[in-house]
């Protein structure tokens, strides 16, 4: 059996592990909220796993796994802060609640069904890139497309962490309840953290692209754009802030929704 296979292997056998463990404690405390640092968290072991698995040392098995591990704490431990901070995520509680009174199931099987059987092989699929890219030990220096990708990565954490600490210092400002976050990088994308993600994923697979197998990483980024634009990410957040927040369909109409652009004029009654 090639080698790739075997790792695919392994690191989908602990992927079910973490998500098996992550289920019984979510359980036993009905609440899914935490999945969300899980599936940050989950893919820095994946990506520690190829690691040790491939034997390391190279340059490029080195900085693909330091920065999707550096990827991995920054989101994983952010997502745990909002949820002790903020408590359940509405999401969970209506998706558990709707779940127990239109079909009767019970909060493990259900969140079980509906929660993290979804996820599980969805957090394998994204970090194809650092399982992947790791398997060839050539090159084992990273050459220019490999540093674009280093750079397009780290840059995409620090964007992301940037838009984060930007709306968590909006969010605890009491002045601004009820109000749309509008400023710093929200100024120029509804979503600069999820583009953060994108740019982090997208320069991850460029690093991996430098070797045949690599390439084929590609499925990875392009599924996490998708969920993030077109299913789990953007349609859930802006649906209940267009609900919740009566300024939002102006920002909707003159912000960029992925990418970052200059928003447009306000309109002129």
């Amino acid at each position: 059996m090639p080698e790739f296979v075997n790792i695919l292997i392994i690191n989908g056998l602990a992927v079910m592990v973490l998500f098996a463990l992550a289920w019984a404690a979510c359980v036993a405390q009905r609440d899914c909220t935490p999945v969300d640092s899980l599936w940050g968290l989950g893919m820095g072991v994946v990506a520690l796993s190829t690691f040790i698995q491939t034997g390391g040392g190279t340059e490029r098995r080195i900085v693909m796994t330091a920065i999707c591990v550096a990827w991995a704490v920054r989101l994983g431990g952010y997502m745990l802060w909002r949820w002790r901070d903020h408590g359940p995520d509405r999401r969970y509680v209506r998706m558990m609640d709707k779940a127990k009174v239109e079909k009767g199931w019970n909060y493990g099987y259900a969140a079980f069904r509906l929660v993290f059987l979804l996820q599980m092989p969805l957090l394998w699929l994204v970090c194809l890139p650092v399982q992947l890219g790791q398997v060839s030990a050539e090159p084992a220096n990273l050459g220019t497309l490999g540093l674009i990708g280093a750079g397009v990565a780290v840059f995409g954490i620090l964007f992301e962490s940037l838009a984060d600490w930007q709306l968590v210092r909006f969010k605890k400002n009491p002045d601004n309840a009820g109000k749309v976050m509008d400023r710093g990088l929200w100024r120029y994308t509804r979503h600069p953290n999820y583009f953060g993600d994108a740019l982090t994923w997208w320069g991850l697979f460029l690093i991996a692209a430098e070797t045949p197998l690599g390439w084929f990483s590609v499925v990875g980024p392009i599924y996490l754009v998708f969920t993030l634009t077109r299913w789990s990410g953007m349609p859930t957040v802006e649906n209940r802030l267009g609900r919740t927040r009566p300024d939002y369909a102006d920002y909707k109409r003159r912000t960029s929704g992925f990418i970052p652009w200059p928003p447009k004029p306000a309109q002129v009654d």
